[in-house]
């Protein structure tokens, strides 16, 4: 098998199913209750909210866990919402965001609040001029990915945040960092961005654990209401054994420092071996994070290709995941055309990706390239 498919999820580390296992084993017990094995399961996710904290530059007091970034996405949006709607009515936003920000910005938009959105323009890039000019005084909140999850541009969240705080200091500035933790060197703790959602299953932790960064002095409301868990911002019994594991993976992508070395050279490898392939076309900037690669291979629908290459043993997507397979949000918002993005391929590396899993593609590629082009004549 050879998946590339990491924008998706990647694999579990071994060494965090066995942390995880352990900790269901032995420390089953509810971190809240009073006795002693109790307190050390609450002993196990304070460790890991401090190795968490850490990797964002953050303090301990400033994360939150979640069940992943969908959820720490709706609770930073809303909250700010919330706690900003008795002078609020505008939104500012990109055009390219993840789902899980941009359904819910449109839900609001149902809901009253005036949205203004900048959409990327056809090299992938949003000006963060325009981000910034857009705020107002009654501009709630600014949102913005920190890399793109179907074509991996990179925006420079904190300079938008300070540009953002210039025009009015009451606007909360999110930023999406699921694609960018633990890849790129970034302190969120130094930076005026207010909140900044994280998910594990992108950095070889289970599925359904994520956190959230709330600037300390940030006013937000909490979006549910129960016990006294997550300092109230999300109660309900904590997952430690997961919270744990989310810990331990930090520290393994945080230890592996040849990751980014590898992962860069198997990115220029499968550039360069694409040059060579007629009909394929760079829907990623220049300058995109290495870990993504989007293409299109034009006049093969994404779909055809998809179950080609995985016939062969290959897995990749044709964008995000949280679409189920309707036309990329993102390429449809570079105002690209129809017959590109219905053609798109998104790669995606982890640090466990291989050279032998480019050389596999490219070969498949050119073999479906060459099927289903007779296939078609």
């Amino acid at each position: 098998m050879h998946y590339l498919d990491n924008a998706a999820t990647t694999r579990v580390a071994d060494e965090v199913v066995d942390t995880a296992s352990r900790v269901l084993r032995e420390q089953f017990f509810n971190p809240s209750s009073l006795y002693a094995p109790a307190a050390r399961a609450e002993e196990l996710i304070e460790a890991s909210r401090a190795i968490v904290a850490d990797s964002l530059g953050a303090k301990p007091a400033e994360v939150f866990f979640t069940s992943g970034g969908t959820e720490s996405n709706n609770m930073a949006i809303l909250g700010a919402l919330r706690a900003r709607e008795a002078w609020a009515e505008h939104i500012v936003v990109t055009g390219f965001e993840h789902p899980s920000v941009h359904n819910t910005v449109k839900a609001m938009e149902k809901h009253g609040w005036r949205v203004t959105f900048i959409a990327p323009n056809c090299a992938g890039q949003v000006d963060l001029n325009a981000l910034a000019h857009a705020v107002g005084t009654k501009t709630a909140l600014c949102a913005c990915i920190h890399v793109n999850n179907e074509i991996g541009t990179v925006l420079d969240v904190a300079s938008l945040a300070r540009e953002v705080k210039a025009k009015n200091s009451r606007t909360a500035v999110h930023v999406d960092g699921v694609q960018a933790w633990c890849r790129l060197p970034f302190k969120v703790g130094s930076t005026m961005i207010d909140t900044y959602a994280v998910s594990g299953h992108k950095i070889h932790a289970p599925k359904g654990i994520g956190a959230l960064y709330v600037r300390r002095g940030f006013y937000t409301e909490p979006l549910m209401f129960g016990g006294e868990q997550e300092r109230g911002m999300r109660p309900g019994t904590q997952n430690t054994p997961y919270i744990t594991a989310l810990g331990k993976a930090v520290q393994l992508v945080q230890s592996d420092k040849g990751r980014a070395e590898r992962v860069r050279l198997l990115n220029r490898r499968l550039w360069n071996a694409l040059a060579d392939i007629d009909g394929i076309v760079r829907n990623s900037p220049e300058d995109a994070v290495e870990e993504i690669a989007n293409f299109s291979v034009m006049g093969i629908r994404s779909e055809i290709m998809l179950h080609f290459l995985e016939s062969k043993g290959i897995y990749v997507s044709s964008g995000s995941a949280c679409a189920k397979g309707e036309a990329s949000h993102t390429l449809t918002a570079m105002n690209l055309p129809k017959a590109r993005v219905d053609s798109a391929i998104r790669v995606s590396f982890s640090g466990q990706s291989q050279t032998s899993d480019v050389d596999a593609l490219v070969r498949a590629l050119k073999e479906g390239i060459e099927t289903l082009e007779k296939v078609k004549k």
